[in-house]
């Protein structure tokens, strides 16, 4: 099993957004959507049912050990799957 930390950015953005620590486990642990970025690091994002299912996304670093995440956000850019169009 992987290990991962938060990163100290990781931390404040927790605080700082309100995001409870395991939405970002959730996300990593049991994905919607998994890749890897232009930055070369893994990006995982997942519809967060407690937050009207706006789209949870947590970048990690894998190529430190324990991986480190890097930072999360909740994506604009991203909607949730059964969001009809307006």
């Amino acid at each position: 099993m992987l290990k991962f930390e938060f990163s100290i950015h990781a931390q404040n953005m927790l605080a700082k957004r309100k995001i409870p620590e395991e939405w970002g486990w959730r996300t990593i642990n049991d994905p919607e959507m998994e890749f890897v970025g232009d930055d070369n690091n893994n990006h995982y994002t997942k519809a967060i049912v407690e937050k009207a299912g706006r789209v949870l996304h947590v970048v990690v670093n894998p190529y430190v050990q324990p991986n480190r995440i890097v930072t999360l956000f909740f994506d604009r850019r991203l909607r949730k799957k059964d969001e009809s169009k307006n």
